[in-house]
């Protein structure tokens, strides 16, 4: 009987340890403990209202010509910023309106110089100024919005961006691209700053060397979301 309960003990134990390996991984996006955020599920095709397709692309917001940028791909002979490019894909798929976030900064154009400058930004919890702006915004009832990852967080124009707009009431849905960190932990961040609006949290992510071949990818995503 004492060996039978012993047994029984490690079980448990094994059990217990498995639950918390498990509840680790949910955290890993910062997202799980905040109440607006939802998992991609839900039919989001479902609704009357218009959808927004904002975007910030770092090579719309460079000092020097997009087509000398890094942060540029080529699309059927276009050339665009990689964000922007993800939200054309965006667009074939939903039939969105674009919006393109600009602001008054001239990103650098070389990489190791946006890095730095990016890392500067967030030491200093900059909000660069906004130049663009939506004018509609209750027009639209979805709102993908799209960033690159900087420092495993997003541009902190991003922050400029929420601070502007109250989406509550809104669905919102991230995507973004990045170089091995995916999301980080930005869609909680996001569900923090927009508290009243939906969060899905099921985003399309994907590294900045693929993004030139992710329109059947975004097509099965947005499959699974509805569209």
């Amino acid at each position: 009987m004492k060996r039978i309960a012993s047994i029984l003990l490690a079980l448990v134990l094994i059990i217990s340890f498995t639950a918390c390996g498990n509840s680790s991984d949910e955290k890993a996006d910062g997202s799980d403990s905040i109440n607006n955020v939802t998992q991609g599920n839900q039919n989001i095709a479902n609704s009357d209202g218009k959808i927004l397709i904002a975007y910030f692309a770092e090579a719309e917001n460079s000092e020097v010509d997009a087509v000398a940028s890094p942060s540029v791909v080529t699309i059927d002979g276009k050339t665009v910023g990689r964000m922007r490019a993800l939200a054309d894909m965006i667009q074939n798929e939903t039939g969105g309106d674009l919006f393109s976030i600009q602001t008054s900064v001239d990103y650098p154009a070389d990489i190791g110089d946006l890095i730095d400058y990016a890392a500067e930004e967030q030491n200093n919890n900059v909000r660069p100024e906004l130049t663009s702006h939506i004018k509609n915004l209750d027009e639209y009832d979805m709102i993908f919005v799209g960033y690159p990852n900087w420092w495993y967080d997003m541009p902190m124009v991003m922050y400029s961006f929420f601070d502007e707009y109250d989406f509550s009431g809104k669905t919102i849905i991230p995507f973004n691209s990045h170089n091995g960190s995916r999301f980080s932990s930005t869609i909680g961040t996001i569900a923090e700053l927009e508290p009243n609006a939906t969060v899905i949290t099921d985003g399309f992510t994907v590294n900045e060397r693929d993004v030139e071949d992710s329109a059947d990818d975004i097509a099965k995503w947005l499959e699974g979301l509805g569209y």
